[in-house]
């Protein structure tokens, strides 16, 4: 089974429950603080559900495919490679200006 590297950012103040439900038998449950990452794997097809507590008790706040939650990683993966085959070569450095600099002074 193909898993999906998947976040989840708690942008609320307060903290929120996220299930992640998928197939063969595949769950995942974890607490999430307010502006927290959370970092997960999954397989695709999942359903992501997050949930908050109330007066009334438990409530649903949002429900989300997984591949919504996707992080694509094989971009930085390009970059790092393109990286790797060129050759690095700093800037020179610039001369120091030739005219002083003025300093306001306080009165």
């Amino acid at each position: 089974m193909a898993q999906l590297t998947c976040g989840y950012r708690n942008s609320s103040d307060r903290m929120v429950i996220v299930r992640c439900i998928g197939p063969d038998e595949f769950f995942l449950e974890r607490v999430v603080f307010p502006f927290e990452l959370l970092s997960f794997l999954a397989p695709s097809e999942s359903v992501v559900q997050i949930w908050t507590h109330s007066l009334g008790g438990a409530e649903l706040r949002e429900s989300l495919a997984v591949e919504d939650l996707c992080v694509d990683l094989s971009g930085l993966e390009t970059a790092a490679a393109g990286l790797a085959k060129t050759d690095a070569v700093a800037p020179p450095i610039a001369e120091p200006s030739a005219m002083p600099m003025e300093w306001q002074k306080a009165s």
